[in-house]
């Protein structure tokens, strides 16, 4: 009888954990791949995941990092190969040790409202640095074209290359 009653209360855990990641999100989903953007082996995906709210989980995962440092994680408006792109959004920072960064994003830097359906329609992309600050923000860990900035004519200009980002 023991054994019952316990199987019984895992079930309700279980059902009540699914039950809470449906109701966050829609199913809906894009991923992105991220290209290395430096001398360092790394490759990575970025995934944008609808809400129910119709905001959007921006997940960045990285493979090829380790130890503790923590790298800012950046969406730019734009082409990846732009130079100059001021910071859109700011997301959380990249875990060296997981290779994980996980940001709910529903509004960008200038405070404009950006649901998923908007982040699909964007010329954006998001570049992983090596420092906030110092001679390592110039540094692209990784990065990747995202929403139209992955299908949108480049105008001439190459999508893949990277360009430095604005310095604040």
């Amino acid at each position: 009888m023991k054994t019952l009653s316990v199987t019984v209360v895992f079930l309700g855990v279980l059902i009540a954990c699914e039950d809470k990641y449906a109701s966050v999100y829609t199913g809906n989903e894009v991923t992105y791949s991220l290209q290395t953007g430096s001398l360092y082996n790394l490759s990575g995906t970025v995934t944008l995941k609808e809400r129910t709210d119709e905001s959007t989980s921006v997940v960045v995962n990285l493979s090829g990092t380790d130890g503790a440092a923590t790298h800012p994680v950046h969406l730019h408006l734009g082409y990846i190969s732009e130079t100059g792109a001021a910071v859109a959004a700011q997301l959380a920072p990249l875990a060296a040790k997981t290779g994980l960064s996980e940001t709910h994003l529903t509004r960008l830097a200038d405070e404009t409202p950006i649901t998923y359906t908007g982040m699909k329609e964007l010329v954006a992309n998001v570049k992983i640095h090596l420092a906030e600050t110092g001679p390592g923000r110039d540094i692209i860990l990784a990065g990747g074209n995202i929403g139209r900035g992955v299908t949108a004519p480049a105008n001439g200009r190459l999508r893949s290359d990277f360009g430095v980002c604005k310095s604040e």
